[in-house]
């Protein structure tokens, strides 16, 4: 079985900036690369797990989102960063659908199609629904990442660059 780290997109690829689908206003997160291929080097497959109500209230296409996130993607690995998958839900939260975090249908999906064993990998999110997401699906490393506290997170981290000192070789 495969190992992987989950990552959410906006507030730890990204900066949040409340739904960013143009390529303009999307801004890589401060350290994201470095922290990426640390833990590429790691052997832990990098899958993108993203909520995008977005496209679910009508503020952008599916079609969008998926321009961008190949540019996204290209920028990953033309910086030596393989992105395995990216995952969304284009749900709303009134949909109530299973995919949408803190459901697990999205991480489950990936664990599927990738091999992945949960017990060996980690999310990394900036919200609680990111936390719960993971451990919905049965992995406990979880790093929340943002300037207050997630206690349901097994890790806090302030920074994303701070992902490195919690999760060794």
């Amino acid at each position: 079985m495969n190992k992987a780290i989950f990552l959410d997109r906006d507030g730890i690829i990204n900066i949040d900036k409340a739904y960013v689908v143009k390529i303009e206003d999307f801004e890589f997160s401060p350290h994201i690369f470095e922290v990426l291929a640390y833990l590429q080097h790691l052997d832990y497959k990098l899958i993108i797990v993203t909520n995008q109500s977005g496209i679910g209230r009508g503020y952008y296409s599916e079609k969008d989102f998926e321009t961008l996130t190949k540019w996204m993607v290209k920028q990953c690995a033309q910086n030596g960063i393989m992105i395995e998958a990216v995952y969304h839900c284009p749900h709303t939260p009134e949909d109530h659908c299973d995919c949408r975090k803190p459901r697990p249908k999205m991480l489950e999906d990936a664990m599927k199609d990738y091999d992945i064993d949960p017990q060996n990998s980690w999310m990394i999110g900036d919200k609680a629904s990111d936390i719960e997401a993971g451990m919905n699906a049965g992995i406990s490393q979880t790093i929340f990442v943002n300037n207050t506290r997630c206690d349901k997170a097994k890790y806090n981290a302030k920074t994303i660059f701070d992902i490195i000192s919690i999760i060794k070789e």
